[in-house]
């Protein structure tokens, strides 16, 4: 039988992180989007009680959480900050292709200092000409007796300007398409190794995102995840890990877009009545509470087949694409219904909706998620 309930554990959890969200995140909100500047000290103090790296398994240090509760936790971070959240959650993704891949040295000696102290990493795949198409990488892995010269550069990476190494995506062989594609583990202080500029996004503004240069960045074999030609399918299976947490995070995003809209509407007066009470602004919220249920089913779901070990990739690019575009559509409505002052920066939606964007486009754009989802049914109809 389905069951929708959470059990004790999970709703602890969820309590957990949104206590940590409203007490740690939320009056911070406004200042790191301002500014831009990293959230250390919130990162510091999410360390602390176990909300930094929850998947990470006992048997290397970490809390060993599940997926449903990585998205439980995901959702509650997001409605309090998502930029924030970001970069709370941005090291899920570059562990993500270790725990797939790497031997057990290599997951002692990265991934388990991770649990002792606060370290950041980030996931080097996307380049200036390669986003959604990630065959198009440039950039090459040249073995010279036992090591390994990385040239290229990475861009819109995540957590750059913080992570102590770098899981890279490399050519090891050009003309073998995808299969020549190999993965490394590259630490950020290694001679050539450059971070960019943080960049000045639109929304998530307290997330750290640069670009990576790699100069003659010499690598020792033991420094490869894998066997060469390996690559693509490590960093494309840390997506079925990784997408359902990032879905949780639009839903929560979509979630406050949602709360702060149905507040306004119950103090907002026009033509005599709460706006509430006008069908348009009714029907606009019935909306947003169906849809973001919807997707927040969707997350579950994901999830859920992750943690009994089965294939979620279809599941997980439906959660993604429904939520990432549902937090979209909430945002804007919610703004909407602000009126003016819904586009003015004393008010909350703006901030949201700004933020909300970047889910259609990050960990695989909507329409990436749609070509995996039409080529899952499609393949799947006898």
């Amino acid at each position: 039988m389905v069951s929708f309930e959470l059990n004790e554990e999970q709703r602890m959890v969820q309590e957990l992180a949104r206590d940590f969200a409203r007490n740690e995140i939320a009056p911070l909100a406004a200042y790191h989007d301002e500014t831009g500047e990293f959230p250390r000290g919130i990162c510091e103090k999410a360390f602390e009680v176990g909300l930094l790296d929850p998947g990470i398994p006992e048997a290397y240090g970490g809390p060993g959480m599940s997926g449903l509760m990585e998205c439980l936790i995901g959702e509650e971070l997001a409605a309090a900050c998502s930029g924030i959240s970001t970069a709370l959650t941005v090291n899920t993704l570059a562990t993500a292709p270790l725990l797939t891949g790497a031997t057990e040295e290599q997951k002692k000696k990265w991934i388990t200092p991770m649990t002792k102290e606060l370290r950041f990493a980030a996931y080097g795949v996307t380049e200036p000409d390669a986003g959604s198409d990630v065959q198009g990488i440039k950039t090459t892995a040249v073995k010279k007796k036992g090591e390994y010269v990385i040239n290229g550069q990475k861009m819109w990476i995540s957590g750059a300007g913080v992570a102590d190494w770098f899981f890279v995506l490399a050519y090891t062989n050009k003309d073998a398409g995808i299969r020549g594609m190999s993965a490394f583990i590259v630490p950020s202080d290694l001679p050539g190794v450059t971070v960019g500029k943080k960049e000045n996004n639109m929304g998530q503004r307290a997330s750290d995102t640069r670009s990576i240069t790699f100069e003659d960045v010499v690598v020792p074999e033991e420094n490869r995840i894998g066997p060469e030609g390996r690559g693509w399918l490590l960093a494309m299976a840390a997506f079925d890990h990784t997408r359902p947490p990032v879905a949780a995070g639009a839903v929560g995003v979509g979630r406050a877009a949602m709360e702060h809209a149905i507040r306004y509407a119950k103090e907002r007066h026009a033509f005599g009545v709460a706006i509430q009470r006008h069908q348009a602004i009714a029907f606009m919220i019935a909306d947003m509470a169906k849809d973001l249920d919807a997707a927040r089913l969707l997350v579950w779901r994901a999830a859920d087949l992750y943690d009994r070990g089965k294939k979620n990739s279809y599941e997980a690019a439906c959660a993604k694409c429904f939520a990432a575009d549902t937090a979209m559509r909430v945002c804007t409505d919610a703004v909407q219904i602000f009126g003016g002052y819904g586009f003015n920066k004393e008010y909350p939606v703006e901030k949201l909706m700004r933020d909300a964007k970047i889910f259609q486009i990050y960990e695989g754009t909507s329409q990436i998620q749609r070509l995996i989802i039409s080529k899952g049914i499609i393949s799947a109809v006898k």
